[in-house]
This record gives C-alpha cells, structure tokens and sequence, in this order.
C-alpha cells in the first residue's frame, strides 16, 4: 500500500464509538472526561478504524516520571477491522499527528492486557520502553456481566461531583486479574534519556498466532477485529 491510501486525521466520535464497539475488545469507547484524542485511519478512503489517546491521566503515572498531568497521555484504545497497513506503522504517525497538535506532550503509555492474552507485539514494533507489568488487581462486573471500570466503583450507586457514574462495590462481581504489560513511548531526548534506563526484556508472546488479533469475524464488516491494549 503506498502512502497516498493511507490518511490519519481526527475521527468523529461517531466514527470512534462505532469502531470501539465493534473492533475492539472492550466494546467501549473512553469517557468524555478524560479528554480522548480520537485519531482515524482510512485507507484508499474506506474507515478502518481508530487510535484513541487520552490526557490528564491521573497523578499515579505522571508523578512517576516527574512530569505534569498534561504533560502525559495514555494510548487507550486502537480498534480496527481488516486492514494492510501494520498498526505500528498506524501509531507512529499517529503519535506525529498527536505531538504536532499537542506540543507540550513529552510521554505516551499504554498498556498490553495480559488477561486478553496480549503481549505488546504493536508496541515491540514501534520501539516503546517496556518497564515490566503493573500490579495485579480485582476487575468488576455488573450483573449484566459488563466490566465496570475501577474509577466508576464506590461504596453507594450514584454520581461524584464532577458526573462520573458511580457502582455500588458490594452489589458488582468481582475477579482477579493479572497485571498489564506497560510500555512507553517520549516523545522528546530528554524523556527518552530518563526513562530508557527502566527499559526490560519485551514479554513474549503467550499464543501461537500472527498477530494481536483475535480470530472472530465482525458479521457486519467481515472483518478482524485487532485486539489491543
């Protein structure tokens, strides 16, 4: 595929919400509140799908790096169906697009789920730090069987302040769960320099197949879904 099919350009979050929750694992695209980045893929004009980056992330990673909260994204999500071009060759120039829009980034991370059976092939491609797995922990399920995120459980069902829907802990299923695999991508010599120290061996993969993709077939699309994060 030459250059001139691919374009990378900003998704409508119809565009994104559509791709999350029909080539990606989760089903779900990232809250409002964390201020996503929604970046598409076409190719030869047809949407392929989505990489998704979100800021603000939380004190526990930027204060780890000793940098500002917006001065770090996390890679959230990347769904797509079928595809040529290869996703790291995708995330690299989306990671050009995200720093060209969004000068005062200095670091990307995200992380490969261990439980999904993902080990970070896209991210070993593109050269990112690995830095080892976070720590394990419960994941929650309401009774529907839908996952809930760990931000959106508390002690009673309601709202906090700032409109995040809140799940009762006591009434949601609760698993344990490995860690996830973390890699990091600076975006700058300085940062590249700081945290290239922490660099580990890359995890191996843990299933004989090609590639981060799972085996389903979207019915509507007939296409592979890319599994990962």
């Amino acid at each position: 595929m030459s250059k001139s099919d691919l374009r990378i350009d900003w998704a409508t979050h119809e565009a994104a919400k559509y791709a999350c929750e029909n080539w990606h694992y989760s089903g779900t695209v990232p809250s409002p509140l964390s201020k996503p980045f929604k970046i598409g893929a076409w190719e030869s004009g047809v949407f392929v799908g989505v990489i998704i980056y979100t800021v603000g992330v939380g004190a526990t990673i930027n204060s780890a790096y000793r940098i500002g909260r917006q001065e770090v994204c996390e890679l959230q999500r990347v769904a797509m169906k079928d595809h040529k071009t290869p996703v790291t060759r995708m995330i690299s120039i989306s990671l050009a697009f995200l720093k060209k829009t969004n000068p005062g980034l200095r670091l990307v991370v995200s992380f490969a789920d261990a439980y999904q059976g993902h080990h970070g092939g896209i991210y070993q491609g593109g050269n990112w730090v690995y830095t080892g797995k976070t720590a394990s922990g419960l994941a929650y399920f309401d009774s529907a069987g839908r996952q809930v995120h760990p931000r959106n459980v508390g002690k009673v069902t309601g709202y906090d302040k700032t409109g995040v829907k809140k799940y009762c802990k006591s009434k949601l299923r609760q698993e344990e769960r490995p860690g996830k695999h973390r890699y990091l991508m600076p975006l700058d010599d300085e940062m590249r320099k700081q945290i290239e120290p922490l660099r580990k061996p890359y995890p191996k993969r843990v299933r004989s197949v090609d590639s981060d993709t799972s085996t389903l077939q979207v019915e509507e699309s007939g296409a592979n879904p890319t599994r990962t994060l």
